[in-house]
């Protein structure tokens, strides 16, 4: 009775919320009630979006998308706010935001570093989706961006197929020496080019990074661009600067621009026009935000922690493909989906419950999953993947044994039109469209987490700190970027280092003999043990208690998985800390082979929500604990 009484209070106080915020709204600088012309009574629910500012044009298109798929659904409303780049301004927005009683705030932080505490303190009231700049740590609902890094990466490659010359010239047209999205393309662009000698990049920073702006950069530069073979310029106004300068000055330079937006004088209309040889989409989210937003107050199962999105290479050649394909409707499957499955083995607590989840979610979806178990041998894996191309499946998904050697069984599937996935592990190939996207952990995360914790947790007192590190198996992606990850933040801290590291490859018994092995051969004097996953780090307690260590106490133990064995070590005081990187890929492994076999486009990257556990929380949620 007291719960109807709650529900009817609150929706009639919603009601008498969005009537007032409607008319205050409009004395409310940078704020914005989007409503239409929709029926107040069938609201259901009220989404806050937070705009960095209004000004940037990548902006403009990030809300107008967001406006756009809005009106696809009569029961939601948007109130859209403007920070003007202001940090103090967007903390304001977002408490009256609150105040309004929105139940989901999209935001787009107009400062990384200023927002994240903020961010953190609304997400443990209702969910957060996080846009275009990721906060630091996963204290949000989802977050969705691009990866400006490989944008800068494709740009790079756009510029080398322009080349005609060994000894060539490139002007880089940057943003804000304070953009990060800017950074990043050029740090990625610039990793290209420096892998072809006898190339100079010849770089100018337009820090409004206008159309206007950049004209009268490129006028200035004047009889320098004699020598320029290729534009780049980290945007599509920039790039359209670039040409109309270029026209007063009679000069014609190729030029590559970045965004790719449709519409009169943007990216696409100028590849489509020749005014730009090309462009690299850089999608804004906004359309995949309401998507989401929805999923999440709908509590539809997949939702992932990190929605990475793709971008496209656009040129003469393709563009008007591209333009066809924006436009293309959702396919409804006519048959059960078939899809093949191959995992790399069982050889951890932590690869049976992800297999347990697949063979679960398939079921529950309606998927056919022919499964094989390759028992660690990439041999069986090829072996297995050219028997789902002879049984003509879907859909191929791949857990790897090892991130290397599959190019020409990938090139097999390709040629027989079938897409391939990547499942918890990357692979690494020269050419990125022999599989459509990887759905699993942020092992680079994972590591830094580790290494933070111990950094908080494990006081150096000006002395040295001597780590001992288990590794995964040789090849593996987690194991190369959990190790990568945590010597980035090791490297921050001169007094700690790791003393010895060897592979265990991910087994209870191989961490066991890694520190067996120290032992026969060392004198005791270490401080604390990395293991890359939980397996090894129970094969080491087992190793030091009979040693007459006292894992936990005189060594400090962090683990990767946060398993339930973990748990149990840590409920017992013998292992620290576990950063958890969730099995349970089967909801969003099957939602994205849904949507992919309908026709939508998959994300470069789709990232599984993780949280780091302590011995303070392994004894309240041990229970819970699915795996």
């Amino acid at each position: 009775m007291m719960n109807k009484m709650f529900l009817k209070n609150r929706i009639l106080l919603r009601l008498i919320i969005l009537l007032i915020i409607s008319i205050l709204l409009l004395f409310f600088t940078g704020c914005e009630f989007y409503k239409e012309n929709k029926d107040y009574k069938k609201i259901d629910y009220v989404i806050g979006v937070s705009q960095a500012n209004m000004l940037e044009a990548w902006r403009l298109v990030s809300t107008k998308e967001i406006k756009e798929e809005a009106e696809k659904y009569t029961n939601i409303r948007l109130i859209i706010t403007d920070a003007t780049s202001n940090p103090e301004k967007q903390k304001k927005d977002i408490n009256k935001l609150l105040d309004y009683g929105i139940d989901l705030l999209i935001v787009s932080p107009c400062d990384v570093k200023e927002m994240t505490p903020v961010i953190r303190k609304v997400y443990h009231k209702i969910p957060v989706i996080v846009m275009d700049r990721a906060v630091e740590g996963f204290d949000y609902t989802l977050y969705i961006g691009p990866d400006n890094e490989q944008i800068g990466k494709q740009a790079g490659e756009s510029v080398l197929n322009l080349l005609t010359n060994r000894i060539s010239t490139v002007l880089e047209l940057c943003g804000s020496q304070n953009s990060k999205s800017s950074i990043d393309r050029s740090k990625g662009f610039q990793s290209i080019i420096s892998e072809q000698s006898g190339i100079d990049i010849l770089q100018y920073r337009i820090e409004t990074a206008t159309r206007d702006d950049t004209e009268d950069m490129v006028l200035e530069i004047g009889e320098q661009l004699n020598n320029v073979d290729v534009i780049f310029a980290h945007n599509d106004y920039m790039a359209r600067g670039a040409y109309l300068a270029l026209q007063q000055l009679g000069m014609e330079i190729p030029i590559i621009g970045i965004d790719g937006f449709t519409g009169e004088n943007n990216g696409i209309s100028m590849v489509q026009n020749k005014r730009i040889a090309g462009t690299i989409t850089c999608p804004t989210g906004g359309k995949e935000a309401i998507q989401f937003a929805m999923d999440i107050l709908n509590n539809v199962s997949g939702v992932p922690k990190q929605i990475i999105l793709r971008s496209h290479s656009i040129t003469e050649d393709n563009v008007d493909e591209y333009v066809e394909s924006l436009d293309q409707p959702l396919i409804v499957s006519d048959h059960i989906i078939d899809v093949g499955y191959s995992q790399l083995g069982t050889e951890s607590a932590w690869r049976l419950a992800n297999t347990a989840s697949i063979k679960e979610a398939a079921k529950d979806a309606g998927i056919n999953l022919i499964f094989e178990d390759a028992n660690q041998s990439q041999e069986k894996q090829v072996e297995a993947i050219r028997n789902f191309i002879k049984l003509k499946v879907d859909v191929i998904v791949i857990s790897p044994v090892v991130d290397y050697g599959w190019e020409t069984v990938l090139q097999e599937a390709k040629v027989a039109g079938i897409p391939v996935l990547l499942s918890d592990r990357k692979i690494n190939v020269e050419d990125d469209d022999l599989f459509v996207t990887f759905i699993g952990a942020e092992f680079l995360e994972e590591g830094r987490r580790a290494m933070h914790w111990i950094a908080d947790n494990v006081k150096s007192n000006n002395e040295s700190i001597n780590i001992i590190e288990l590794q995964g198996t040789t090849g593996a992606s987690p194991a190369i970027d959990r190790k990568k990850g945590f010597e980035e933040i090791l490297s921050q801290y001169p007094q700690y280092q790791i003393v010895y590291s060897e592979v265990g490859d991910f087994t209870y018994q191989g961490g066991k003999k890694i520190i067996e092995e120290y032992l026969q051969e060392n004198e005791w004097s270490i401080d604390v043990i990395f293991a890359h996953n939980d397996d090894m780090a129970l094969g080491a307690i087992e190793a030091l208690e009979e040693n007459g260590l006292m894992p936990g106490i005189d060594v400090k133990i962090v683990s990767v998985d946060g398993t339930k064995e973990a748990f149990k070590a840590m409920k017992e005081g013998k292992l620290n800390c576990s950063v958890e990187c969730s099995p349970l890929l089967g909801p969003q492994l099957m939602k994205a082979v849904k949507d992919l076999v309908s026709g939508k486009e998959l994300p470069l990257r789709i990232i599984t929500d993780e949280k780091v556990f302590t011995q303070k929380d392994a004894k309240g949620l041990m229970k819970s604990r699915k795996y």
